[in-house]
Parts: structure tokens; C-alpha cells; sequence
């Protein structure tokens, strides 16, 4: 898989390791574009007792497919730049996804959740 066009995005077998930079009290969650070599998502919950963390983690788990359990921090607990990990139950289950985030985004376009 080519993720070149996505420099926030790292792949292995059946996990993504993604470089994120949350921006809270937003009105309402989405992925709003590419800030510098992170992926900008816009989130309603304010930055207290952790959930804008939880909210984030929500989010992703949506936008991925996969349950909240398969979706960790794993640097930038108390910062806006995260590093998030998502576990896929198969390899080549976030093939799909990627490419529908990488047109959206070249296009300009926000990305919410998943109907």
C-alpha cells in the first residue's frame, strides 16, 4: 500500500499507527485535513479529565471499523499531538479506508463519521 500522500500514517500487517493533532471544543467530530505531518481532527468534548482522549479514541474506532478496545494512545496523553494505535483483526482491513481518507482529503473535503 502507498501511503506517501498521507505522511501522518504508518502500516504494518493488520495495525496503523497514525500521528494526530486533536483540536477540542469543536462543534462537532471530524477530520478536517493534514496539518503539517499530522492528521487534524476536530473534536466536541473539552480537554478535561481525559475526555477529549476517549472522545478521539471513539472517533477513530468509527472512522476505522474497529472497537474502541482496538484503538490506544500511545504518546501525547496530555498534548494536542498524539500518536494513536489501531488494531485491525485481519490484514489489509484498513486498505479500503485509507484510500477513501486519501481522496477525501487531497479533494479538500472533511471526513466524518461513518454512515
Amino acid at each position: 500500500m502507498n501511503t506517501s500522500e498521507l505522511p501522518f500514517l504508518t502500516t504494518t500487517n493488520n495495525c496503523l499507527i497514525l500521528n494526530v493533532y486533536v483540536q477540542p471544543r469543536a462543534s462537532k467530530n471530524q477530520i478536517c485535513g493534514i496539518q503539517g505531518l499530522e492528521l487534524k481532527i476536530r473534536i466536541t468534548s473539552p480537554p478535561v479529565d481525559g475526555a477529549a482522549n476517549k472522545l478521539c479514541r471513539e472517533f477513530l474506532a468509527d472512522i476505522f471499523g474497529v472497537s474502541k478496545s482496538s484503538v490506544e494512545i500511545i504518546s501525547g496523553e496530555t498534548s494536542r499531538h498524539k500518536r494513536f494505535k489501531i488494531i485491525g483483526n485481519k490484514p489489509g482491513q484498513f486498505s479500503k479506508r485509507i484510500f477513501e481518507m486519501e481522496e477525501t482529503l487531497s479533494t479538500g473535503h472533511i471526513l466524518t463519521e461513518r454512515k
